[in-house]
């Protein structure tokens, strides 16, 4: 299997999430052992404006996954597109941006998956290495754990428990072979409290958000007027922001992640606990057979959600 990456550069214009300001993003194509990376295009003079995706680079924040360079330059609510790159089996890409956080677009990854398949895919002259985990990890927080455990393929296992009636206990896995990420998750959004929401903006957060852009609950309301696109897409969207936390990784995972009440941070602590741990990881080269089992390989335009075709 060869590393791949997208045909020709797609640009995204939208509302930060947490700034509520304008920001547009443009995804280009990069050249094989690139990599994943974020380049700030306003980032002020003298200043590297080259961030890594990588979990190392990774700066606690709220709601959100945001990245931070040697310089203190950072970017933040990059997860979707993380998600989409990863389950469009794209290895290496730059994406260009003109603000402190990427575009929220509809709070779901679909709008990349569908522009990215829309541009097709190139292959590059080097194989696909993959990261297999090869002894169980966990971290824990309070009743709220993530573990990854060995795996032929990539998988995901997620429950979550909320107090509102509108979401509730929901529990879902899927193998996220044979375009399972597009076809079951990439349309689901970010979903919040009503209670949350007037707290983060508030506190000078989530000026973004709108009933456009995210799921709000409130008890057992579900205040969007056109409802939800899944009846459990609360927890098909936790399933996407790890997918999309876990990209950070540096590679495909071989794993099967199981997150209980799991979020971004503890996501990646449990990235830096598998990464302390030499023993649990090894780097392999993937052969056709196992390529098949990784999320992005034989996708097609028909598992693009109908909600998203259009």
């Amino acid at each position: 299997m060869l590393q791949r990456t997208i045909k020709s550069s797609v640009s995204f214009d939208g509302v930060g999430l947490h700034t509520g300001a304008h920001v547009r993003a443009t995804v280009r194509p990069a050249a094989a052992e690139f990599g994943i990376w974020f380049r700030r295009l306003d980032a002020a003079r003298g200043l590297d404006p080259m961030i890594p995706a990588h979990w190392s680079a990774v700066d606690p924040s709220e709601r959100c996954t945001r990245l931070k360079n040697a310089d203190g330059v950072s970017v933040s609510t990059v997860e979707h597109v993380m998600a989409a790159l990863a389950g469009c089996g794209i290895h290496n890409a730059v994406i260009e941006v003109e603000g402190p956080e990427l575009p929220i677009l509809d709070g779901s990854a679909a709008p990349f998956v569908t522009a990215f398949m829309a541009r097709g895919v190139r292959e590059l002259d080097a194989p696909v290495r993959v990261l297999r985990v090869c002894a169980p990890v966990e971290v824990r927080s309070g009743e709220a754990f993530a573990r990854l455990e060995p795996a032929e393929g990539f998988e995901i296992a997620f429950s979550i428990d909320f107090p509102d009636r509108a979401i509730g206990r929901q529990e879902k896995a899927l193998d996220m072979a044979n375009g399972a990420f597009v076809r079951e998750l990439s349309d689901s959004r970010t979903f919040g409290r009503l209670a949350d929401v007037e707290r983060l903006r508030a506190a000078g957060l989530g000026l973004g958000g709108s009933l456009d852009n995210a799921i709000v609950v409130d008890g057992g309301r579900i205040l969007n007027p056109d409802g939800l696109r899944h009846a459990d897409e609360p927890v098909r969207h936790k399933m996407l922001d790890a997918l999309g936390d876990l990209a950070l990784a540096g590679a495909p995972l071989l794993a099967r992640y199981v997150g209980h009440r799991a979020g971004h941070a503890l996501t990646n602590r449990l990235l830096h606990r598998l990464f302390a741990e030499p023993a649990a990881t090894r780097i392999e080269t993937c052969p056709p057979e196992q390529a098949r089992r990784l999320p992005g390989m034989e996708m097609s335009h028909a598992d693009i959600p109908v909600s998203c075709s259009a």
